[in-house]
């Protein structure tokens, strides 16, 4: 049970002067359960690649295959299929239009055939998983703080219980708690539903808190697929792709450069603390 693409190429305007090459035989697959970052300078590809996820583009070349139905066969159900592959574009919020927070959410769940009462189940549900006070339920989503409405419109697509989530930039805009609130409930979700979570992310220390493996897209092509120690090893490679490691991954190579013995592939505050804690325990037992 998976999501699997298989050599993919996509081109945008082909045939004409604004032809633009945006995935150049991309290959991965993205297991149930799975947590993955993707990562990448604008223009890398990263957007045309999660659109290809859920159906909503066609490649050029190559197959995207969910639990091993190639998507883009003659008599696929694509409309099956953005039930299962949910897609969180950046500032979902633009996209609520509903008179009220609970009747937005049960937009997905009655287009799907639910009666009345299983689309008010599942939409308090689904805002009760993102934390959304039930106090607001029937405000208008517009008269919201932007933190809420990021979490009314996670919630709409959490509401057609998908099997995969795929968020753009989800905490572009909020402030640092806003941030953090939004990304500590997508790891519950994930950690209590088994939900498969796909986070894009332009910020290192998040994908390096939250995620188990990441996906680094550079000129359409996949440069680095690995668990985020793995990943921000190569943090000189990362630079010349624009990109940054979490700034912890440079405090602990400047402390290894200055003499002392820390784990350079920490790439979390916690992590970081133990290795220095232990470095500064091993130096005091040394002998004089």
């Amino acid at each position: 049970m998976s999501i699997k693409l298989e050599h993919v190429t996509y081109t945008y305007s082909p045939g004409t002067a604004y032809e633009m090459h945006a995935l150049k035989d991309v290959s991965l697959e993205i297991p149930d359960g799975q947590f993955v970052g993707i990562i990448g300078h604008t223009g890398s590809g990263k957007s045309t690649l999660i659109q290809h996820l859920n159906g909503l583009i066609r490649p050029t070349e190559g197959r995207v295959l969910f639990d091993g139905q190639d998507v883009w066969a003659e008599g696929y159900d694509l409309r099956s299929l953005r039930s299962n592959v949910g897609l969180v574009f950046q500032y979902p919020e633009h996209q609520l239009f509903e008179t009220d927070v609970l009747t937005d959410v049960c937009f997905g769940p009655k287009n799907q055939g639910c009666t009345p009462e299983e689309c008010r189940e599942r939409a308090e549900e689904a805002l009760r998983h993102v934390g959304f006070p039930e106090q607001l339920y029937h405000k208008s989503p517009f008269e919201l703080s932007g933190g809420q409405k990021r979490r009314v419109a996670i919630a709409g697509v959490l509401a057609m219980n998908p099997r995969v989530l795929v968020l753009d930039e989800p905490t572009a805009g909020l402030d640092p708690r806003g941030r953090d609130e939004i990304l500590d409930q997508l790891k519950e979700l994930h950690n209590t539903r088994g939900i498969t979570v796909v986070l894009v992310s332009h910020s290192m220390e998040d994908i390096a808190k939250y995620v188990e493996r990441i996906i680094v897209m550079n000129g359409g092509r996949m440069a680095f697929d690995g668990i985020p120690k793995e990943v921000f090893s190569h943090y000189k490679e990362l630079e010349a792709m624009g990109l940054a490691a979490p700034q912890i991954t440079y405090i602990m190579h400047a402390l290894k450069e200055h003499g002392m013995d820390v784990d350079t592939n920490a790439t979390t505050i916690e992590e970081a603390k133990a290795s220095i804690l232990a470095a500064l325990e091993g130096r005091r037992k040394k002998p004089c």
